[in-house]
């Protein structure tokens, strides 16, 4: 009887082990969400997570209205013409990233100043987003800082 009672004790505690294991995982994956300033500070971009996978919004930029300052600009220099009249507010810049090594990868980054899509990886330091855009391999690349900020 007490050593089918150890038993149990000794698989309850390497169960408890391998789920605060996994939570730590996901939770670290999961720091990514919330609100980024981008570089210059001329958009704020919500990333959030959606069925295991990571996507940023911009919820915010400067110059998100047209000279009237009512009506939302559009992504105008989108290569693909039927996705010129998306507006900016909302426009998902971030999409399709996995976290795997510390990072987010496989995902892509868009360009709404020159209407491009590009490769990219994104990784965590701190309180600060390093997001790495590049075409093909990543050496030939660009990488923006993004800081956190309150939603």
């Amino acid at each position: 009887m007490k050593s089918i009672l150890k038993l149990i004790i000794l698989i309850a505690i390497l169960l408890m082990g391998i789920t605060f294991h996994g939570s730590a995982h996901i939770n670290k994956a999961d720091q990514i969400i919330g609100c980024w300033m981008t570089f210059g500070n001329t958009a704020k971009v919500q990333i959030y997570k959606l069925n295991d996978k990571y996507f940023g919004k911009i919820i915010w930029a400067d110059e998100m209205y047209e000279a009237d300052g009512k009506t939302l600009k559009t992504d105008s220099k989108n290569e693909n013409p039927k996705m010129r009249k998306r507006t900016i507010k909302n426009l998902e810049l971030l999409s399709n990233f996995i976290y795997k090594d510390d990072m987010w990868t496989e995902g892509t980054v868009y360009d709404p100043k020159n209407g491009s899509t590009y490769r990219c990886k994104i990784k965590l330091n701190g309180t600060k987003l390093e997001i790495r855009g590049y075409i093909g391999i990543s050496l030939f690349c660009r990488t923006e800082i993004w800081n956190k900020v309150e939603e």
